[in-house]
């Protein structure tokens, strides 16, 4: 595998070897041969990385260069992101960064939130900023298992991507400079600030096997405000349909194996269903939604020195996924053909931020700005019933969950002009004040009572409640070049929470330029990701047609007589070595090995079954249906594991110029990752907080390593990009559904997904200066993950749920047309 992997690397490195050669050698015979003239084309080069004197602003307090940052930061334009022909912002991310991940299917509520992860670690370790100010996370907890439990990460799709002028990935931890969630890295999304001009598109496709269809259309538009000032607006309406992945159910006789009576005679298996009718079960694939997104961003100059900002979004999204489907046994007399239960979401979610900076401000850069933003999910269930209740309803208000997040920042820089170094030293302080809030409404009374709705519970009274939180915090930074070779950055950071108490972080980075062709760029810093209100208080039941899985909050009466502790923070330590190349003009090569040690992760622990499980839920006020008490188990958070997470982020950008034949960038980039438990906490009882199982999650769900290889050629009024994904293996330990370890806590399946790749494409003709036409395929050779075994499959499952490889969506083609004025 490792052979392979490195094989594929070379491969890729030595094209574009080949290409820098073929460049130049175009260069010098440019004057023999006779040249072509070519227009230029009308959309600028869709790199994955831009220029080397591109300016940045993260990850550093002064503003520096993507060539010359002493940290790894990659930049990502408009064009870049539209050529993927992803329109949610998180997968075109997925496609272009090797080191982001998603979880290729999320189950109940987690179908309905867009998160992902960076370096094989939770969406709660990314920290993401809108104009560098800190984003809210989504209200929707993730709820089972997997790397992304208990997360509550930014939902990156409720950003109109037509209002993104750029986006600046930081691939180091960052908690010193920016506070709680930047363990795996900063996602820093730049709005444009245009006076003028605007653009509409509309983008459709569907899957080769016909479903999934997706309507995108986008418009935005700029204009001055004023005699100094400008505002961009967009707004954006998405609408994507269902994908089915599921083959047959087993209990029908026709997963994979013909006859399933002969099948279990065979082997001694019973299935959780009676072997009856064949049916098809819906849960597998991809959630249908309609989303509309409005956004703005806009400034006023008052002076030379005193600027007034201000931005925002909103979002409302409808969606809706199937859950397991339930056999007619269940409710005769309402479903007499069974029922597939669909689990509905209608969200708002919503922020704004407004500001005024002044750069002269007796002497110092002052930045006042202040962000309010939050996001509600009103949760609901369809085609169900409470089989305990005559005359039950056949649709629920499940209730609701909300957060809101109210940021202060106040924020000082200022040069100070000192013999010592080479270059003024910048002083940057400020204060961070910010006030968090969380709330769970309950719903219908039917929806909780007496064994509550089929496939997912209301929540009830008793799990139901509004907290909140205050946080302080204030940091410091220096930075300076201490010759002009050598340059550095350090920053303390200090934090105070109201339900935990402090925290102290502090970070050093330095680069050093042997060369204009060589630098070398290190880092460390230690960092933390405080815990949700989420994750301190949610609880909830989920029920499958044979079993039920209950989760109580730490601070529950409940779970603390099962030994339960209050959550405290984690804190992680990250160590970042990088080398940085310019071998030929045009040609920057950077590889940055890092290691991320997290103590104190929170993860799923305590957990138990059967009666003592039930006795929990009741103490909860939790009621389960008519399920046998092996079947039920309930669990809670707990600071459970320490990891280390050890990688190399590998880039290679080539601009190359081709003369009459066009202009190519040639990209290359690499991810290898690899996580490691190093430690597992014991609950009251002295045993390990952690399964076999989910040890798996955390430390070979994602692939230890991919590549994306994507030149771009551009000539005229033409422009090709061509992107080869290669997906490493990942590996889980997933539960029996059949035989003697059927829903074993200790015994599982070892599943291995193997090596994928799969290849991108689009095609853009400019057919006259701002119209353009554009159609393309993700994943055009239709490729799919590894089929799992009969005896680990639940309701026509086909594919390793908690992977993130590349999805089981297959091929997917489209079309877009954009005009620019």
């Amino acid at each position: 595998m490792k052979r392979s992997f490195i094989a594929s690397a070379i491969a890729l490195a030595l094209a574009q070897v080949t290409g820098a050669a073929w460049a130049q050698s175009a260069s010098a015979d440019q004057a023999s041969s006779p040249a072509t003239p070519s227009q230029a084309p009308a959309v600028p080069s869709k790199a994955n990385t831009t220029d080397l004197d591109a300016v940045v602003v993260t990850g550093s307090r002064v503003q520096t260069t993507v060539g010359k940052s002493a940290t790894p930061v990659t930049v990502i334009n408009a064009q870049t992101l539209q050529s993927t022909g992803q329109v949610n912002l998180r997968d075109a991310l997925i496609t272009l960064q090797p080191s982001i991940t998603r979880t290729s299917f999320g189950s109940d509520n987690a179908e309905l939130t867009d998160a992902l992860q960076m370096d094989g670690l939770s969406p709660d370790h990314v920290l993401v900023l809108v104009n560098g100010k800190r984003r809210h996370g989504s209200a929707n907890m993730i709820e089972d298992g997997g790397l992304d439990q208990g997360s509550t990460g930014v939902d990156l799709d409720m950003i109109p991507t037509d209002l993104i002028d750029h986006i600046e990935v930081l691939r180091d931890g960052a908690a010193a400079q920016y506070g709680s969630d930047a363990i795996a890295g900063v996602i820093n999304i730049i709005l444009k600030d245009n006076t003028s001009g605007g653009a509409v598109s509309s983008t459709n496709g569907q899957t080769y096997q016909g479903d999934g269809f997706r309507s995108t259309e986008t418009a935005s538009i700029a204009t001055t405000l004023g005699q100094n000032g400008f505002l961009d607006l967009s707004a954006e309406y998405d609408r994507v349909n269902h994908t089915i992945r599921t083959g047959p159910d087993y209990a029908d006789g026709a997963y994979g194996h013909g006859d399933a009576a002969a099948y279990i005679a065979a082997h001694g298996y019973s299935p959780t269903f009676p072997v009856g009718p064949a049916y098809k079960n819906l849960t597998t694939g991809d959630t249908a939604s309609t989303r509309q997104l409005v956004g703005f961003n806009a400034g006023y100059d008052f002076s030379n020195d005193v600027e007034a900002y201000a931005f925002g979004t909103f979002g409302h999204r409808e969606a809706e996924g199937y859950e397991n489907y339930r056999p007619p046994y269940v409710a005769p007399s309402v479903y007499p053909n069974g029922f597939t239960p669909t689990f509905t979401d209608h969200e708002n979610d919503y922020s704004i931020t407004g500001g005024v900076k002044d750069s002269d401000f007796h002497g110092w850069d002052v930045d006042l700005g202040i962000t309010y933003g939050g996001d509600r999910n009103n949760l609901g269930l369809l085609h169900s019933i409470n089989a305990s209740i005559a005359d039950s309803p056949t649709s629920f208000d499940l209730g609701a969950v909300s957060n809101t997040q109210l940021t202060t920042n106040l924020d000082f820089t200022r040069p100070f002009q000192l013999s010592a170094f080479a270059q003024p030293l910048n002083f940057s302080f400020g204060f961070e004040q910010r006030r968090e809030t969380y709330q769970i409404q309950p719903g219908d009374e039917d929806s909780y009572q007496y064994g509550g709705s089929s496939s997912e519970l209301g929540f009830n009274p008793l799990n139901s409640g509004s907290w909140e939180r205050n946080v302080l915090g204030a940091y410091v930074d220096f930075a300076t070049h201490i010759t002009e070779k050598w340059q550095a950055d350090l920053s303390g950071r200090y934090e105070h929470y109201s339900d935990f108490g402090g925290t102290s972080n502090a970070k050093l980075s330095t680069r050093y330029d042997f060369t204009p062709r060589i630098a070398l760029r290190a880092s460390a810093s230690t960092g933390f990701h405080a815990p949700s209100l989420a994750e301190e208080h949610f609880s909830t039941l989920g029920v499958n047609p044979s079993s039920a899985t209950g989760q109580l909050a730490p601070n529950s009466p409940a779970a603390q007589a099962l030994g339960a502790q209050p959550l405290k923070p984690e804190e992680s330590t990250n160590l970042n070595l990088g080398l940085v190349l310019n071998p030929l003009d045009n040609w920057n090569i950077t590889a940055d090995a890092y290691q991320i040690n997290i103590r104190h992760r929170i993860v799923s622990g305590g957990s138990e079954s059967g009666q003592v499980a039930l006795d929990a839920l009741a103490a909860s006020g939790i009621s389960v249906p008519g399920i046998p008490a092996n079947n039920v188990s309930v669990w809670y958070f707990t600071n459970g594991a320490d990891t280390r997470t050890r990688g190399v982020d590998i880039t290679s950008v080539y601009h190359a110029d081709y003369n009459a034949w066009g202009k190519v960038d040639w990209n290359l980039s690499a991810n290898i990752n690899n996580t490691r438990v190093t430690h597992v906490g014991l609950n009251a009882a002295g045993e390990p907080q952690l399964s076999l199982q989910q040890i798996s999650y955390l430390t070979s769900s994602t692939p230890h390593n991919r590549v994306i290889f994507g030149p771009t050629w551009h000539a005229g009024k033409w422009s090709v990009t061509l992107r080869e994904n290669r997906w490493g293996s990942t590996s889980d330990k997933l539960s029996y559904s059949s035989g003697p370890d059927a829903y074993s806590i200790s015994n599982f399946y070892n599943m291995y997904n193997k090596p994928m790749y799969t290849t991108d494409f689009e095609v853009d003709y400019n057919v006259t200066k701002g119209l353009q036409l554009a159609v393309g395929a993700n994943n055009a050779f239709d490729r799919y993950p590894t089929k799992i075994p009969y005896i680990v499959a639940v309701g026509g499952q086909q594919y390793d749920l908690l992977n993130s490889q590349m999805g089981w969506d297959g091929g997917y083609y489209y079309a877009r047309v954009c005009y620019q004025f």
